[in-house]
């Protein structure tokens, strides 16, 4: 006699993790890039979002081709190099409705796409921007990318002569409200930092360092798995919680306390607050951090920098509350009145 199978279990709309999967791979075996795409499935599963109200969008490289592999009931746009950006601010536009992932690389953002990343967080996008950074470019053969650190030799390519692009770096310089960086290989953060970064009410970019197993993996790589795993720093143990009622304390939390606290589900847990806190809310603090971080050789990685109450791109326009692509040829023309009213202006 025959166990009968326990059903799949499902989230909070009633759907399965199967139900946010993607195609099978074609990326190398071992790719961080398919480690990134398992966590974005698992952060949709979790936060019980529609498929069907999730786009994503991506442009060109080996990081532009993993969208393919979450959620496959989602609509997708694969564009031009570097000019992922400008279409989803077009398609943020069309419907404020939606829930936007965009998926670039390295050479995607900083290099050809530099000017639409800094544009897009610039003008505060409602988005999440994910960069899948490996340091090379995979799909002509490695070659360095723009973000390979200065010195890096490898072994067809020789070495790196050039000071890298720190992604994050340029984020928080040009105000984006929420920047942050993790590790491939450290699944539990990356998928609370995404679920994080789509409920963001603004750009949330994301820098993931991702190792190239067949190109960048020495392991004096800043890229490398080696490297990553020796050097990787967390500001802080990163938890996602979704908009509930507030939890307060009635009484000062004082530095030093342990405290138990219950949460919503019923679940207790111990807080100890720290002597010294990381404030991702202060800006000079995030750039005086990275830039030793940088001095250091250390890998930050965590909630860098947020900002909450900015007005994301759409917020600063009268837009209806039905989407602009749903409204029809008739509700779209002026009335006659209104344009012999116009026309009268000019008689």
């Amino acid at each position: 006699m025959t166990t009968p199978a326990s059903p799949a279990q499902v989230n909070s709309i009633g759907l399965t993790k199967t139900d946010y999967r993607g195609l099978p791979s074609t990326l190398c075996p071992g790719c961080g890039h398919n480690s990134i795409a398992n966590q974005i499935i698992a952060a949709c599963y979790e936060m019980g979002l529609l498929p069907e109200k999730v786009v994503k969008f991506s442009g060109i490289g080996c990081s532009s081709k993993s969208p393919a592999y979450f959620l496959n009931r989602s609509f997708g746009f694969n564009g031009v190099h570097g000019r992922m950006p400008s279409l989803a601010t077009g398609a943020r536009f069309a419907d404020t409705s939606l829930e936007f992932i965009g998926v670039s690389g390295d050479g995607d953002t900083a290099s050809i796409g530099m000017g639409q990343f800094k544009h897009v967080v610039r003008r505060n996008a409602a988005m999440l921007y994910i960069v899948e950074n490996n340091g090379v470019y995979g799909l002509t053969k490695g070659q360095f990318s723009a973000t390979a650190e200065v010195g890096l030799a490898l072994k067809h390519q020789g070495t790196n002569p050039y000071m890298p692009v720190d992604i994050c770096m340029e984020a928080l310089v040009s105000n984006a409200t929420f920047v942050a960086r993790s590790f491939a290989g450290d699944s539990k953060q990356v998928r609370e930092l995404i679920k994080a970064g789509v409920a963001h009410n603004g750009i949330a970019v994301l820098d993931i360092i991702s190792p190239c197993v067949t190109f960048n993996n020495e392991e004096n790589s800043f890229h490398s798995y080696t490297w990553s795993k020796d050097h990787t720093e967390p500001l802080h143990e990163i938890a996602f919680v979704p908009k509930l009622k507030e939890i307060e304390f009635d009484d000062p939390f004082e530095e030093g306390e342990v405290r138990e606290v219950t949460m919503h589900d019923g679940s207790v847990v111990i807080l100890k607050k720290l002597e010294k806190d990381y404030d991702p809310t202060d800006r000079w603090q995030a750039l005086r951090v990275m830039e030793e971080a940088q001095r250091k050789n250390w890998l930050i990685t965590g909630l860098i920098y947020y900002e909450q109450g900015r007005p994301s791109l759409t917020d600063l326009y009268n837009l209806p509350e039905k989407p602009l692509n749903r409204f029809t040829e008739a509700e779209l023309r002026p009335a006659p009145e209104t344009l012999d009213s116009l026309n009268a202006l000019f008689t």
